[in-house]
This record gives C-alpha cells, structure tokens and sequence, in this order.
C-alpha cells in the first residue's frame, strides 16, 4: 500500500509556524531598526529641502562659507574635491552673488592646514584675499557653522560643499541659528565610486550632527568674538 504524504491543504506543523513566525518578526525588526537608522538622514534631508541650489541659481548673500577637506599630497594644493568647493566659490565672489569668503577647516589637519591651502588657492582664482578670512578651527561641519555664528558674528550666508554633504551642512547650520542656503560645490575629479562612498559615509555622519544638535554641543575649540568678516565686508 503507497503511503499518502500530506496534502497541500493539510496546516502546517507547529515547528514551520514558529519557524515562519520568527522570520517575518525578524524582517520586521529589520525594518524598524532601519527606519530609526535613518531618521537623522531624514532630517538633514528634509529640512534641508527649499535652500539647496545649483551654481546657476544660487541667491546672493553678503559671505560664503567653504567648508575644508583634504588637500593634495603635496600640501599645498587642494585635493580634488575642495578645488570644486573653491572654484564655485570664487564663481560667487567673481560674479557678485557673494563679498567675502569664510573659509573654515583643520589648521592643523592630517593632510595639511586646509584654510591656509584654501585662502591661497582663493588667490590664484581671482579673489582679493582682503575678502578671504580663515577659521583655523572648524574641524567639523558642526564647529564651522557654530564659529561662524559665535565668532565671526555670521547670521547670513551661503555655504559650498558637494551635493552629498549639502543636506547635511545646511541642515546644521540652520539649526545654529545661521540662515543659509546652500549651493552644490563642482567635482571635476570626483568619479562615481567616490561620489557613492562618500554618499554613504554621510548617511552615517548624519547621526553624529543630530547626535550634536540635540545636545548643542559646543565647537570643539571656544575662541572670542572676531571682527574679520565685518571688516572685511568694510574693506
């Protein structure tokens, strides 16, 4: 006699309902983990939304804010990505939209001191360095909007970075009190794997700045009031 195995409408054992029940709560705690996980991305995002513009389109504003990263090998060029940063930058200045440049980054980074590469490479491009002051001291995206706002006395500013840390930089800052929009930095020497690497390193980074904003961390280094900026809008 054939025996007879059960038939598809036969339930399913206890051990493959725990087994099922298991596997869709993991899924499910998956999701949750990552819709928390991405709450401070989120946030940068969107409340970033309305004050992000390309070069072309970029509003006017008395200063802007040109956040440092690395230089070049040689410690005296910038590396590819704070070239574009720049370039756009003197765009602004060149053409009337901005007056003065802040440039703000590690004075005594790994790669070099970021704000003394910038203020020259600003030079080359056509700015009168009268119009270019330099915050050694913004070792973060954090701390350069806080020292803009605290010590320079900056309340209103455009800020250049590429577009995987515009959100980001704007969000912050605007939280810091500064009205800023942002303008999308050019990258010639930026390929796509950089570009997607750098995109994700973000989504991570986006938990620190609201890690810091929740908790208004102070910048890193205190320094008192400076009147560079005003005087260099005077000048």
């Amino acid at each position: 006699m054939t025996a007879v195995g059960p038939s598809a409408a036969d339930p399913p054992s206890r051990a493959t309902w725990w087994r099922h029940r298991r596997t869709r709560a993991a899924a499910l705690g998956l999701a949750v983990a990552l819709l928390v996980a991405s709450l401070p991305w989120l946030w940068t995002t969107i409340a970033a939304r309305g004050h992000l513009y390309d070069e072309a389109d970029a509003p006017a504003a008395d200063v802007v804010i040109v956040l440092g990263t690395a230089v070049a090998a040689d410690r005296r060029q910038p590396g590819d990505r704070l070239t574009g940063r720049l370039e756009t930058a003197a765009e602004l200045v060149n053409s009337g939209r901005a007056r003065v440049v802040l440039v703000s980054g590690d004075g005594g980074g790994t790669s070099g001191d970021e704000p003394a590469v910038m203020t020259s490479y600003l030079t080359e491009l056509g700015v009168d360095p009268r119009r270019v002051v330099a915050d050694p001291f913004g070792l973060d995206t954090y701390d350069s909007c806080a020292r803009a706002r605290e010590v320079y006395g900056v309340e209103r500013a455009l800020i250049v970075t590429q577009s995987y840390h515009l959100s980001r930089a704007v969000t912050l800052c605007r939280h810091l009190g500064l009205d800023v929009d942002g303008v999308v930095a050019r990258c010639a020497g930026c390929g796509p794997v950089l570009l997607a690497g750098k995109s994700v390193r973000d989504y991570f980074a986006s938990g620190k700045a609201a890690w810091d904003a929740g908790r208004g961390r102070a910048p890193a280094v205190r320094s008192p009031a400076s009147p560079a900026v005003q005087e260099a809008l005077r000048g």
